[in-house]
């Protein structure tokens, strides 16, 4: 009879096997070094078991995606967000922003020689938008008609101030291509609305994890190393020796009236320009307070992911995700993505922007650009399941406008005779919404808005904390938005 062969041995039993002269102290030495290796084995796993087990304790992160048109105050929140539950993380950042709120001065004051060249060159007109708009200061319109207010002396602070134009473009490159401004597009308020859905095209959109993101890990390495990235080391030099030109330029009375001539003035003062600021920011040895990096402007293309892990409060160790998006016209496509698997939106809508025109489309209005993108968020049948919440943002500007004298009913119509004070048109235009809200929306829903001033920091910790801790549970889309009320009660104006 034939023998039939025996299977050929297992190669991991060959390698695993003891050697066959082993000696009994060989065998000691491999038997203790198999019981460490299960003993770690056996720690893994119990910890991953352990991470598997907080894990559902904790609960899926909390997705919230903010949405509304640029300079609307999105980053800002999210900024607030971090502040108030993820202190550590901002902290870590703070010093790598102090080249933003550099490249936030200098812009200004470049803004500020712009207007002044064209006063004392006059064939210049770097204004020529502002020709159309409604004349809102009549003291601005009486210094129209008079000679120029400018001096040989206003040519030579130009002259010393002009290195600061090098220094703003070295920030931008240093920083990335977010510094730079939107471009021209004068397309649909909501061009994702078009796609029902828009799940086609999911692959095109990634999170923007380049620009002044990177810029900011960059920056943060180096002080952390007792240095400064050359660009922006050299740029504080630079700016830290103008400092004194910059201040005699911003509270010069001749610029001044050039300044509310030209329409600027009102700009300046209500942006991130720190021009009231410059003793402090300007000095070399100048940090970033948290109110600095609150106030800190720098444009967000793209998508920009956020990751905070709570420190205090019932949601202490939980995670959520804020998604801020470009705002611009030409950034609105990339939207539809991420409507999928999001908690809440926050939608936030300038309300001080009532006489204000798009800068993609000089033809629109802002406040009218943010209604129709609230009616596109509202009817998107993606989101029907989605809860809304409404920031009607930059009270405190409207406030400042207001007091200034300028009618609201000369710029919206429809708002008649109604009484021309902040009150009145915050709450006009918060009817306004939630109409749109009520009349769009394919399920019904609660209508969540708060009047807020997201650059009022100190209010927000305070009333954050308080809320927090007041409450406890697990965040459905009820729990979610009444979180969120708890936040922004933090810096609501009361109307």
């Amino acid at each position: 009879m034939a023998v039939l062969p025996l299977d050929p041995p297992d190669p991991l039993s060959l390698a695993t096997a003891p050697p066959r002269d082993e000696s009994p102290a060989d065998r000691w030495a491999r038997e203790q070094r198999e019981a460490q290796g299960r003993l770690i084995s056996e720690q893994i796993d119990a910890q991953i078991k352990a991470e598997k087990l907080a894990m559902k304790k904790r609960g899926k992160p909390i997705k919230i995606l903010l949405l509304g048109q640029s300079e609307s105050g999105k980053s800002t929140t999210v900024k607030n967000f971090q502040l108030a539950y993820a202190y550590s993380s901002f902290l870590q950042e703070r010093s790598a922003w102090r080249a933003v709120i550099h490249l936030n001065l200098v812009r200004s004051v470049n803004t500020i020689l712009d207007s002044s060249e064209a006063t004392l060159m006059p064939d210049l007109d770097l204004d020529a938008d502002d020709e159309d708009e409604d004349d809102e200061d009549d003291a601005s319109a009486s210094a129209a008609s008079t000679s120029s207010t400018l001096t040989d002396r206003h040519r030579a602070l130009q002259l010393r101030l002009a290195p600061l134009r090098h220094v703003q473009r070295d920030l931008e490159r240093s920083l990335g291509a977010a510094t730079s401004d939107a471009p021209e597009y004068a397309g649909d308020a909501a061009p994702w609305a078009r796609l029902e859905g828009g799940r086609g095209a999911r692959e095109a959109f990634v999170t923007s994890r380049y620009g002044w993101k990177t810029a900011l890990r960059r920056g943060d390495e180096a002080m952390s190393d007792g240095e400064c990235e050359p660009q922006a080391q050299n740029a504080a030099e630079v700016i830290a020796s103008c400092a004194e030109d910059m201040i005699a330029l911003w509270t010069d009375s001749g610029v001044q009236a050039v300044l509310s001539r030209r329409k600027v003035k009102s700009r300046l003062e209500e942006g991130p320009g720190f021009l009231n600021d410059v003793a402090r920011v300007a000095k070399r040895d100048y940090e970033p307070s948290d109110e600095d990096v609150v106030r800190a402007r720098l444009r967000t293309m793209g998508v920009q992911e956020y990751r905070f892990k709570f420190e205090r409060g019932p949601d202490a160790g939980r995670d959520w995700l804020l998604y801020d998006v470009g705002g611009a016209r030409s950034s609105r496509h990339a939207w539809a993505p991420y409507f999928d698997d999001i908690n809440a939106i926050i939608f936030l809508a300038p309300i001080s922007c009532f006489d204000e025109r798009l800068a993609e489309d000089r033809r629109v209005n802002r406040l009218q650009d943010s209604l129709l993108l609230w009616k596109a968020v509202c009817s998107s049948k993606l989101l029907r399941n989605v809860q809304l919440i409404l920031f009607l943002n930059k009270c405190d500007l409207l406030q400042k406008k207001i007091s200034r004298g300028v009618r609201v009913a000369n710029s919206v119509p429809s708002y008649g005779d109604r009484p021309n004070d902040a009150r009145s048109v915050a709450k006009y235009f918060r009817h306004q919404f939630k109409e749109v809200l009520v009349r769009q929306s394919p399920e019904k829903r609660t209508f969540y808005a708060y009047f807020t001033s997201v650059v009022d920091t100190k209010a927000t910790a305070i009333t954050v904390a308080a809320g927090m801790c007041s409450n406890s549970g697990l965040l459905s889309h009820v729990g979610v938005s009444c979180r969120l009320g708890q936040f922004v009660m933090g810096f609501s104006v009361a109307t």
